[in-house]
């Protein structure tokens, strides 16, 4: 049984702990079976925070040292991916590369899905002219193609880690708020909805209370699936220059810059940032379209 604390809050007892434990469980194994390509993209994901988060324990060198002594070396037992053209470890860099990659990526989605997902609940409840503005407003951000749009907010701002969140954030704004619109329009009209606005509720607290938690679902697909674009558009933007600003590792510029005058004599340096780039956008991929099965109402039973 749950017992009162001496605080406001409630301590589980260890039953209500076990079967909490026992549910969780029942989701992730019901997960697993039924959409194990999606179980495999969450285990990729899991594996890259786990290397983000434990890089002092699993790398041995400094991403950032040069060893002109250790220039280009394959690899082997003291530097398991090889080393770079300035005598870095790949590994570290590797490693170092998913941190940044991951806070770009959940940091983007977050940005655009939120900003998105709250504008798009404005203009479908107030409508009319306020409907209009912003949806002509959400055009206009989505005919410029992601990348070029990235460009110009780099070019304008500068580089930086804050920055590159920003530029691919902003370009993730148009298709959340179009998803919570559609989703925000349907449920506005609904009864609770119509109930709370008779009885005299603020604009706010229907759209927090009422229209917001209904569009949790189409919010979180949306942003499952931008994460594999957001990764790759980081990745272009390093490798392009306007990203990530050197020597910080990211995965993307590693591809670039002098790195490319060596792939012939130096294969791995090549190889292990585009494999990196190429199973982060694929995990996430898998696991949002998972998301999307799991969570769509429409797609449930299929």
């Amino acid at each position: 049984m749950a017992v009162q604390s001496e605080g406001t809050g409630l301590v589980f007892g260890r039953e209500e702990k076990v079967s909490i434990a026992l549910r969780i469980a029942k989701v992730i194994t019901g997960f697993i079976v039924r959409k194990p390509l999606g179980a495999a993209g969450g285990f990729i994901i899991l594996v890259m925070i786990v290397m983000a988060v434990a890089a002092p324990l699993i790398t041995f060198h400094d991403p950032l040292l040069w060893s002109m002594r250790e220039k280009m070396v394959p690899p082997s037992l003291d530097h398991w991916l090889g080393t770079d053209n300035y005598g870095r470890d790949f590994w570290t860099r590797i490693v170092e590369g998913a941190k940044v990659s991951l806070i770009v990526g959940f940091g983007a989605v977050a940005f655009g899905s939120v900003t998105g997902g709250l504008t798009g609940v404005v203009s479908a409840f107030y409508g009319g002219r306020v409907d209009n503005i912003i949806q002509r407003f959400m055009d206009a951000v989505l005919s410029i193609p992601t990348l070029i749009l990235a460009l110009a907010i780099m070019a304008s701002l500068g580089q930086s880690i804050t920055n590159v969140i920003i530029a691919i954030g902003i370009s993730g704004i148009p298709g959340a708020s179009r998803v919570v619109r559609s989703q925000a329009l349907s449920v506005k009209q609904s009864e609770y909805a119509l109930a709370a606005q008779s009885i005299g509720a603020t604009d706010m607290r229907i759209m927090m209370q009422h229209i917001l938690p209904q569009c949790i679902a189409p919010w979180l697909i949306v942003a499952s699936a931008r994460l594999g674009t957001s990764i790759i558009a980081e990745a272009s933007l390093s490798f392009l220059g306007l990203g990530v600003p050197p020597p910080a590792p990211s995965w993307g510029g590693m591809l670039s810059g002098p790195a490319r005058n060596y792939y012939a004599i130096a294969p791995w340096m090549a190889i292990w940032p585009g494999l990196a780039i190429s199973l982060a956008v694929y995990a996430f991929n898998l696991f949002g379209d998972a998301l999307r099965d799991v969570l769509d109402p429409r797609l449930r039973g299929a």
